[in-house]
């Protein structure tokens, strides 16, 4: 895989996970409307962290789309954290969402270490 197809793989694997973040917020939403709450500071602070989140990991595709270097350590530092995650989900025998999240972030970091021509 050369540069530029690494390049545009990372801008849309960046895209689908924010695309992802920004789902899960929906149905954060939706949740807390159809549902009682219990805890809402917790609620409030997930629905931030996927906001926040899916917000980040768009920018991150959006320095690849410019082809510049500022978004490539959010990019693999988020994935890090995503295969901390799916680790815990595999571990927790939660394999249905561990595994494709596993998959997915070691694609996402491999493809966005490799979308720079380190000159």
């Amino acid at each position: 895989m050369n540069y530029q197809q690494a390049r545009k793989a990372t801008i849309w694997l960046l895209r689908f996970e924010s695309a992802v973040l920004g789902v899960i917020f929906l149905y954060l939403i939706f949740g807390a409307l159809t549902s009682t709450v219990t805890v809402w500071s917790a609620l409030i602070a997930e629905m931030v962290f996927a906001l926040i989140g899916s917000a980040g990991l768009y920018l991150a595709s959006t320095s690849y789309v410019k082809e510049k270097t500022f978004g490539r350590s959010p990019a693999v530092l988020a994935n890090l954290i995503a295969l901390g995650v799916a680790y815990f989900m595999i571990s927790g025998k939660f394999l249905v969402l561990g595994i494709p999240l596993a998959l997915l972030a070691i694609a996402t970091i491999y493809s966005a270490i490799k979308g720079f021509k380190f000159e």
